[in-house]
């Protein structure tokens, strides 16, 4: 795309304690209004959270808002978007040299998202052995659809869909739409998903019986309902299995998508070839007082484990590590990020020797060859 893509990483519960293995990757798509700074699933949803104790990268590409997650054929807005191309074929070897994944994938989106996943999914063949929409428009040419995402598009960023597939009777439209790639989807574990459009329990009700405050949210969802049928409808006539939830209430909106997210992840792990839940493990030694007073360490993800000239065991919110010199201290949020991308206990800066500690504009935790401050929303790294 000529620009610099950002992508966040959720990583594995084991990538630390395995450091030789391969982890397979979910891919989880953001929705129309994506916005550049963060993906929707850990902004507007609890993904963080929810897939620390699973044993999968889950990738979370940053931006494009209207994009549908497509190469368009020219310019708009100041962007020219190739997101097929990006996610199918340039990053995906990155992931591979770079942070241990394979060819075991899954995707996974919410509306826009959704829609992106069957597509992708269609066209490329091979690419992933699960997809999920949720609330996804899963036909793009039927009655009104094009001229529906027309202008959802415009609303979402003022983006023109000529500049996507050209006019609503390009046979590009054709190509990307999800119900006519239904037969390439033979083989692929499937997951269709979505609400009513009536009022339910995330929504404010309005004065109009079964209608929320939000009347676009109502009338998308009721879109993604109709165009959610239909799809499944094809796949029925094909004979390829699908798991499908319509729900009696809901709108378009992204507590409804979390719990979806939650909803599918047995499937999506049965097909990735990896645990839904997380092993038993516990905490003891010199680690255990530690796991015991820190609270937002929360519970515990692997066993204890050696690292070179100490020990470390993962939590859902950091990490412990002991060494002989430094005693046991836990390392999280920025601070612990900066310490992973610094190598951690085996780079520069060594086992931590302090917890954090307040400092005049921010706080900051120390280690044997240096320490690590973190104020104005950024960690920096000084090491002796």
């Amino acid at each position: 795309m000529g620009t610099r893509i950002q992508v966040q990483l959720l990583l594995p519960r084991e990538w630390n304690i395995k450091p030789d293995s391969r982890f397979p990757a979910l891919f989880l798509l953001d929705g129309l209004r994506a916005a550049d700074d963060e993906n929707g699933w850990t902004k507007d949803a609890g993904a963080q959270a929810f897939y620390a104790d699973k044993n999968v990268t889950v990738v979370l590409p940053v931006g494009g808002q209207s994009s549908f997650y497509t190469d368009w054929r020219k310019p708009d807005n100041g962007k020219f978007y190739r997101w097929e191309t990006f996610l199918t074929k340039e990053l995906p070897p990155l992931l591979d040299r770079e942070w241990r994944t394979g060819n075991v994938r899954a995707i996974a989106g919410l509306s826009m998202g959704g829609t992106a996943a069957m597509t992708l999914v269609g066209r490329n063949p091979g690419f992933a052995r699960f997809a999920a929409s949720y609330s996804g428009l899963l036909t793009t040419t039927t009655l009104g659809m094009p001229q529906a995402i027309r202008y959802s598009m415009h609303d979402s960023g003022g983006y023109d869909s000529d500049a996507m597939w050209g006019s609503i009777n390009d046979a590009e439209w054709g190509t990307h739409d999800p119900y006519a790639l239904a037969e390439h989807l033979k083989g692929v574990s499937l997951y269709v998903s979505s609400g009513s459009g009536l009022v339910g329990v995330y929504d404010i009700p309005s004065g109009i019986p079964g209608v929320s405050t939000s009347f676009t949210a109502t009338a998308l969802e009721m879109l993604a309902r109709v165009s959610s049928l239909q799809f499944v409808a094809k796949l029925n006539k094909l004979s390829i299995p699908v798991q499908v939830n319509y729900r009696p209430s809901g709108t378009h909106s992204w507590p409804y998508w979390d719990f979806e997210m939650r909803q599918s992840w047995p499937q999506a792990a049965a097909a990735l070839g990896v645990e839904a839940a997380k092993p038993g493990c516990a905490s003891a030694g010199a680690i255990l007082p530690v796991a015991l007073a820190k609270s937002w360490l929360g519970e515990c993800l692997t066993p204890e484990f050696a690292v070179a000239g100490g020990a470390a065991q993962d939590f859902k919110g950091g990490r412990v590590f002991w060494s002989q010199a430094g005693g046991a201290h836990p390392v999280g949020g920025m601070i612990g990020g900066a310490y992973e991308g610094a190598a951690g206990p085996t780079g520069a800066l060594g086992f931590p020797i302090s917890d954090e500690s307040p400092i005049s504009n921010g706080v900051r935790q120390n280690f044997q060859h240096g320490f690590i401050d973190f104020h104005d929303g950024k960690a920096e790294i000084h090491a002796s």
